[in-house]
C-alpha cells in the first residue's frame, strides 16, 4: 500500500511538472512549412548570423519566428561571452534595454483599465510636481547676439496619452544636441544611483524641450509613466511588472535583474571593441538597481519576449490568462500620433530609425512604432505590423496580418540597425502560402 501511495505521489509531481512546463511553453511547430514559411529560406537566416559570428561581427544571437501561435524557428548562435568562450543558448539572458518600453506601457493601460488612470488627463494629476512646466525654447538676443534659453508657458499641460506617445514635450538628452538636453545632462536625468521619484523631481525642475501634443521627440516620458504606477499603486515599479505581468504570462526570466546564479550565469554580453579594447557600457544587472526604468530596465529571453507578443497578437490574453481587453490592445496598436506633428529628428533620421514619419508611413501607438503605409517603407511588412528595439540590437515586431511574430536578441549596438534591416527582410522572403 505504501509503495502504491508513493507511486501516486511520484505521478502527480509528473502530472504537475508537465502542466507547468505546457503552461510556459509554446507550441512548436513540426515544421516551417506546417504554418507557411520555407526551411530552406530560413537557413538564410543561419548562414548570415553564423558567418557574422565568424567574422566577429558580432558576438552571437538567439532568433526565434512563429508563424499562427507556433514556432517555426528558434536557433543560438555563437557566443554569449565571446572573451569567455561561453556558447549561447536559447535560454541566455539579454539586456532588452528599450524594449521594456511595452512592458510599462502595458501596466498604465491595465490601471486604466481597472479606472485608477485615465489618458487624457494631464499628467499633475498623478505628479502635482509637473503642474508648473514651462518649454525651453533658444532665441537670440538682438542686441548681444548670444542665443538664450527662454522659458515659455506650455499651449496646454501633457496628458498620460502624451507620455505614452512620446510627445509629452520630454526628451533624451543623448539624441541629438540642444540647450535643453544640456540642462539633462548637467542634471543626470539617466543616471541609475536615482529612484523613479527622484527622477521626476529632476524633470519637473528643469524646462520641456517641446510644447506637448505638438512634436514626436523620443524621450524619458516612459520613465514617468513608471512612477506613475508607483504613485498609483503604492509599490515599486519592479513588484508591479512582476505580480501583474511576468508572473500571470509565465515569463521565468523577465526582470529588472538576473536574479541567482543560474540566471548570472546566463547573460549575454556585447564583445570587446577591438579599436577600443574595451566592452560598451552596459547596466549592472546581477544586482537589484536602484533605478527601477520603466524605459530601459528590464533582462529577458527571447522565449519570455515571444510569449508577451503572442498575448498582444492574440488581443490581450495568453493560455486563459487575459491582461487587458481586444479593445485595449487595439488602441494600443494603433497610430496614436496626432495630426500635423513635428518630429523633432532630421529627415535622414526618419528614415534610417523606426520614428514616426510621412516619408516612410511609420506611426506610433502606444508603447512601440506602428507601420501604417507599408508602400512608402523601405522595409517590407503590413499595414498594421508594431515593432520596436533596443539600445543594445534586440528587437521584436509583431504581423497580426501574417500571424507572424519575430524576436532578435543580440548584444551588439554598432549592429542596431543593419541587423533590424536584414531580419525583415530574412523573415519575410521566407513566407512561402
Amino acid at each position: 500500500m505504501k509503495i502504491i501511495k508513493q507511486m501516486m505521489l511520484v505521478t502527480l509531481c509528473l502530472i504537475l511538472i508537465a502542466s507547468i512546463a505546457s503552461a510556459q511553453g509554446i507550441p512548436k511547430a513540426t515544421r516551417p512549412e506546417e504554418v507557411g514559411l520555407s526551411k530552406e529560406r530560413l537557413q538564410r537566416i543561419s548562414a548570415w548570423i553564423q558567418s557574422d559570428v565568424d567574422k566577429k561581427v558580432v558576438p552571437g544571437a538567439v532568433v526565434m519566428v512563429l508563424r499562427k501561435g507556433k514556432i517555426a524557428y528558434y536557433e543560438a548562435f555563437g557566443y554569449q561571452d565571446r572573451e569567455k568562450n561561453i556558447p549561447m543558448t536559447r535560454d541566455s539572458i539579454f539586456r532588452i534595454y528599450s524594449m521594456t518600453k511595452p512592458f510599462t506601457s502595458l501596466a498604465i493601460m491595465m490601471l486604466a483599465e481597472e479606472g485608477k488612470i485615465q489618458l487624457p488627463v494631464p499628467v499633475s494629476l498623478y505628479l502635482p510636481e509637473f503642474k508648473n512646466l514651462k518649454v525651453g525654447v533658444e532665441k537670440k538676443d538682438p542686441a548681444t547676439g548670444k542665443t538664450e534659453l527662454v522659458l515659455e508657458t506650455p499651449s496646454r499641460e501633457m496628458t498620460v496619452q502624451d507620455l505614452l506617445r512620446h510627445t509629452s514635450g520630454l526628451t533624451y538628452a543623448f539624441l541629438g544636441k540642444s540647450m535643453v538636453k544640456d540642462r539633462y545632462n548637467e542634471a543626470k536625468t539617466t543616471d541609475y544611483d536615482q529612484t523613479n521619484a527622484e527622477l521626476v523631481t529632476k524633470l519637473s525642475l528643469l524646462p520641456l524641450q517641446n510644447h506637448p501634443g505638438t512634436t514626436w521627440d523620443y524621450s524619458q516620458s516612459t520613465d514617468v509613466l513608471a512612477r506613475i504606477v508607483e504613485v498609483i499603486t503604492g509599490v515599486e515599479f519592479d513588484t508591479f511588472i512582476a505580480e501583474r505581468i511576468v508572473k500571470p504570462l509565465k515569463l521565468v526570466d523577465t526582470a529588472f535583474w538576473a536574479e541567482g546564479v543560474g540566471r548570472q550565469a546566463r547573460i549575454a554580453e556585447p564583445q570587446i571593441n577591438p579599436a577600443t579594447g574595451q566592452r560598451p557600457p552596459v547596466i549592472d544587472v546581477r544586482k537589484k538597481p536602484k533605478w527601477l526604468s520603466g524605459a530601459s530596465g528590464l533582462v529577458s529571453t527571447a522565449h519570455d519576449y515571444a510569449r508577451l507578443c503572442l498575448m498582444f497578437l492574440n488581443g490581450g490574453t495568453l493560455d486563459g490568462v487575459r491582461l487587458v481587453s481586444r479593445k485595449t490592445i487595439e488602441h494600443m496598436t494603433s497610430n496614436n500620433v496626432p495630426p500635423g506633428y513635428k518630429s523633432a529628428y532630421p529627415v535622414q533620421w526618419q528614415i534610417a530609425w523606426p520614428t514616426p514619419s510621412s516619408e516612410t508611413g511609420q506611426g506610433f501607438g502606444l508603447g512601440f512604432a506602428i507601420n501604417c503605409e507599408p508602400g512608402l517603407s523601405p522595409l517590407p511588412g503590413s499595414k498594421g505590423d508594431y515593432y520596436w528595439t533596443g539600445i543594445l540590437g534586440t528587437y521584436f515586431w509583431v504581423d497580426p496580418k501574417e500571424q507572424l511574430i519575430a524576436i532578435l536578441m543580440i548584444q551588439a549596438p554598432t549592429q542596431l540597425l543593419p541587423y533590424q534591416y536584414r531580419m525583415r527582410d530574412s523573415v519575410y522572403q521566407a513566407i512561402r502560402d
